[in-house]
């Protein structure tokens, strides 16, 4: 398991570069002291896993998973336990409170190793078994793609749902098209991509067009051109 260290102390980063070094089938490929220098580590090592300070001069951990457009695990870890109620709201893997626990830390390496079974495929897309970042105002998830159902262009925001939530995004739906794993997401009209397997029904319309009935009861007109793709897609 490949790790990040993210905080701004040199002290914090050393405890815990040498609890983890007693720690089997692990290993430590680099140490950042602010979100900026994470950012880009994140983006071009693809960590497996990053501990994480919240409270950082120049930006929080939360800012940072806000910047990223694919999330890596995170174990927040932190003096402050007001932030924890912020941390769980972005399904953070766990939250340590310093001085850490060793006990504790081995608990939240077996939480990661039992959850890493995916990662990126060499065209950039997301495996469905990924999880994405979403913001909306003061509000921040930590989502799986998997738990996507719909997503809707609004003017320069992309609306997501899953589960009961719909979060507006500034994303174009263009973009996340190029991301979202193109065995399970179609694009059915110029405003939605949806995830094929949330379908519930699908109704034939004039024009060669159908109406797709999604299990979060949301309805979408897919185009007549992306309805001949979708009859021919044998995965469906």
């Amino acid at each position: 398991m490949r790790i990040l260290i993210v905080d701004d102390e040199p002290l914090a980063r050393d405890e815990l570069r040498y609890l983890l070094g007693e720690v089997k089938g692990v290993e430590i490929i680099g140490e950042a002291e602010n979100i900026d220098q994470a950012e880009i580590f994140i983006t071009e090592e693809k960590p497996d896993l990053v501990f994480l300070d919240i409270n950082m001069p120049g930006g929080d951990g939360f800012e940072l998973l806000e910047r990223l457009t694919v999330a890596p695990a995170v174990v927040f870890t932190t003096a402050y336990d007001q932030y924890a109620i912020k941390a769980f709201e972005v399904n953070a893997l766990d939250y340590l409170m310093k001085p850490i626990d060793e006990s504790l830390l081995l608990k939240a390496i077996n939480k990661a190793k039992d959850g890493m079974d995916a990662s990126c495929n060499v065209k950039g897309r997301l495996e469905k078994t990924e999880k994405v970042f979403l913001k909306d105002r003061d509000k921040c998830w930590l989502v799986s793609v998997s738990k996507i159902i719909l997503l809707e262009s609004i003017g320069n925001y992309t609306k997501v749902y899953f589960d009961d939530e719909k979060p507006m995004i500034k994303r174009s739906l263009s973009h996340l098209e190029e991301r979202l794993p193109g065995d399970r997401f179609i694009r059915a009209s110029r405003k939605h991509i949806i995830n094929m397997s949330y379908v519930t029904s699908i109704e034939p319309l004039d024009g060669g067009q159908l109406l797709l009935v999604l299990e979060n009861g949301e309805e979408v007109e897919m185009s007549r051109r992306q309805a001949q793709i979708f009859k021919e897609l044998k995965s469906f």
